[in-house]
């Protein structure tokens, strides 16, 4: 399917020397720190806070506001990063030759609704949060093989990243430091099994694999590549469940996102692995308000309770389908 791809490394840099703070935003700044539980060194502080006021200072919404974009921009916890170090510690995708893969068949007489939401068939669990690891691949994974698991038993049950983290290097994932969904796939195959959230809990770091086969609740036969065009990917959407994707998600139109259908103009490869659960149009049907359902793993504080709308049908915006996989189960 691809030539190579790179492993999603989920998005860090400190620079030197701050300049002057803004006094008129320090009322802001106090209750934001607050609310986010921001705790830092003395000599740290200053330069978040410069970090922070030129984030505050690039979301402004006129574009919005004139209608000339179609999603809108808020501070949030990741406002004391720089776009750099944000890419580096929470998005994540490696270089690697692929192997021969097992590809989607598009069903011939399958009917193709307008709308799809895997969430309200019960396919879904709750937003997670990946913090400051690189392990949205991870999470990605396990939100694919949940979907299918339901499909499979009726029972929705939260799959373990950490099982993935500590356990899969032999497949080519990196922990912390990136890796790929179809490789997190191989690797329950390989090993017979998966863990619970509940017995192998998520530790924001790479620990020794304590994988126990008398708590695997989910397994895959192996995995299924997407074609890279949204009109195959709409149809396995539709049929098949909620499937795992790689978007570029290292712009701050991405970091701050609040609401509405995200279209970035500078969008490119993807960086970070997510998940799709559905599809949708605002309004009337029309080319510029079709958008995919997202699920990512930054927590229900960010965006639109931990959720995206990002643009369908605008040619492969963000590459949504060019990496689109899902486990398979029997």
């Amino acid at each position: 399917k691809h030539e190579s791809f790179i492993l999603l490394d989920c998005p860090f840099g400190i620079a030197s020397a701050a300049p002057k703070l803004d006094g008129s935003l320090k009322a802001r700044w106090h209750p934001w720190k607050a609310t986010h539980r921001k705790l830092y060194g003395s000599n740290e502080e200053r330069w978040r806070r410069t970090v922070w006021e030129k984030n505050m200072k690039d979301l402004h919404n006129q574009e919005y506001n004139l209608g000339r974009q179609s999603f809108t921009l808020a501070m949030n916890a990741f406002g004391d990063m720089t776009n750099e170090e944000f890419m580096q510690v929470m998005n994540g995708h490696q270089n690697q030759k692929c192997k021969k893969r097992r590809v989607f068949q598009e069903p011939c007489l399958a009917e193709i609704p307008p709308t799809v939401d895997w969430r309200k068939e019960g396919y879904v669990t709750p937003v997670k949060y990946q913090g400051h690891c690189g392990s949205c691949w991870a999470f990605s994974a396990t939100g694919a093989l949940e979907g299918q698991m339901f499909w499979k038993t009726g029972k929705l049950i939260s799959l373990s990243e950490q099982n993935l983290v500590d356990c899969s290097q032999a497949q080519g994932n990196e922990g912390c430091n990136g890796g790929l969904m179809d490789n997190a796939f191989q690797y329950v195959k390989s090993n017979g099994g998966l863990g619970s959230e509940e017995s192998y809990p998520y530790q924001v770091k790479v620990g020794p694999c304590k994988y126990r086969p008398e708590d695997s609740v989910a397994n895959d036969t192996g995995f299924v590549d997407i074609p890279e065009q949204e009109t195959a990917f709409m149809k396995a959407m539709a049929t098949v469940g909620p499937i795992s994707v790689a978007i570029d998600a290292s712009h701050l139109s991405f970091q701050f996102y609040e609401d509405g259908i995200c279209y970035e103009r500078h969008c490119s490869s993807g960086d970070h692995g997510i998940l799709v659960v559905g599809y949708g149009f605002e309004g009337e049907e029309s080319s510029n308000n079709k958008y995919w359902i997202v699920k990512n793993s930054w927590g229900e504080a960010w965006g639109k309770n931990g959720y995206i709308k990002m643009a369908k049908d605008r040619n492969n915006h963000c590459g949504i389908a060019t990496t689109a996989s899902y486990p398979t189960v029997n």
